[in-house]
């Protein structure tokens, strides 16, 4: 009778332990992977108060001016910057994951001098100053030190 009770109750807490349903909150989220395509990685950024994170890509002559400190792109400097909110990795405690995507906004400067803006924006409550501002905001970043 003892072999009969434990069976049985071992096999109720396997059944019951199996359980299919996620309770996971954050299941719903869609996470977008960027395509820099020719671009390369130069810096990264992290807003904690609104909750997102920004990587900025460039080509080399974005990288040099970077890294000049200049206050204006160089000529065929090419740059995005792409923003995402983040979360709570689920998997591991303490860390973050990118969401979904915030803005992608593109610098670019022509062998003229003449510098376009342009800003795809998938969130309709994010506003952006004006385009003098997101430049110099472009040229505050500094290049990431490479080992």
């Amino acid at each position: 009778m003892k072999n009969t009770i434990l069976i049985l109750l071992v096999s109720l807490i396997c059944l019951t332990a199996c359980n299919k349903e996620s309770n996971d909150k954050d299941s719903a989220l869609s996470r977008v992977v960027f395509d820099p395509g020719p671009l390369k990685f130069i810096s990264n950024s992290l807003n904690p108060k609104k909750k997102t994170m920004s990587a900025l890509y460039g080509n080399k002559k974005a990288l040099e001016s970077l890294s000049k400190e200049s206050q204006t792109p160089e000529a065929g400097a090419l740059m995005k910057l792409v923003t995402w909110k983040y979360h709570d990795n689920p998997q591991y405690i303490g860390g973050t994951i990118t969401g979904e995507l915030v803005s992608i906004e593109t610098i670019q400067a022509d062998d003229a001098g003449g510098i376009s803006y342009d800003v795809r924006n998938d969130m309709a409550e994010t506003t952006f100053p004006n385009k003098a501002e997101r430049i110099q905001y472009f040229m505050s970043y500094r290049p990431v030190s490479r080992p």
